[in-house]
């Protein structure tokens, strides 16, 4: 019986990684779709070249990514649309939230129940996004002041030492030249995208703070919802 019991547990557990990875997949998929756009030779093509590096490290199938390339040539496929939505967390921390949608008009109020169901609620178009900046941000996995040193050398605007290694901060339009640089010094990229980064943050502590991490989490779980980015401190 406690055989039977500890097979049913761990397929239960199973199943939850493996529909994460599902989601994952499908969230990298939309990304792959919508930078594909602009051309399907990565080389030619640096925002599919990230998003393909990207795909790259969460171990994504050859197969799911031709899949996403060729929603570009199918003209039965729907097309997506790149929205950003603007959101207030729990103790005023602001929110960016990145969808690929076929229907906006299952996103958006999808987006808005969540947000309000965890203590949440929408924002004005612009009453956030002046809180943040549209950066590059690359993690490198060294942790050392030679790695510091070394990214700063490579072009990195800001770096900082973080869990799982050194945060790279960059413009937007040097990602992928600093993203090389790195390389090319020896070291190991681990994540390499654009992001919205805060230019100011605000301190959220106690119950506050266990309440925006259950709502970015459950944001983050809809299928749609590609990055979610808080100046919370």
């Amino acid at each position: 019986m406690s055989g039977h019991s500890k097979w049913a547990t761990t397929k239960r557990q199973k199943a939850v990684v493996d529909a994460k990875r599902g989601a994952l997949f499908t969230k990298i998929g939309n990304q792959i779709a919508i930078a594909a756009r602009q051309g399907t030779d990565p080389a030619m093509n640096p925002s599919l070249a990230m998003v393909l590096e990207k795909a790259r490290l969460a171990n994504m199938p050859k197969a799911n990514i031709e899949r996403a390339i060729a929603r570009v040539a199918d003209k039965s496929s729907a097309a997506l649309l790149e929205e950003t939505y603007e959101a207030y967390g729990p103790g005023g921390a602001g929110i960016i939230i990145e969808v690929a949608t076929d229907n906006k008009n299952r996103t958006l109020p999808e987006v808005r129940h969540t947000l309000e169901k965890n203590g949440g609620r929408m924002a004005d178009p612009g009453s956030v996004m002046f809180q943040f900046a549209r950066k590059g941000v690359i993690v490198i996995s060294e942790k050392s002041e030679e790695a510091l040193l070394g990214a700063l050398d490579a072009g990195a605007e800001d770096a900082e030492e973080v869990e799982d290694g050194i945060e790279i901060i960059t413009a937007s339009s040097d990602l992928m030249k600093v993203r090389q640089n790195l390389i090319d010094a020896g070291f190991t990229v681990t994540s390499a995208e654009m992001k919205y980064v805060p230019t100011s943050t605000v301190p959220i502590e106690g119950d506050n703070a266990e309440k925006l991490e259950k709502l970015l989490d459950a944001v983050d779980d809809l299928d749609d919802v590609v990055a979610v980015h808080t100046n919370a401190e």
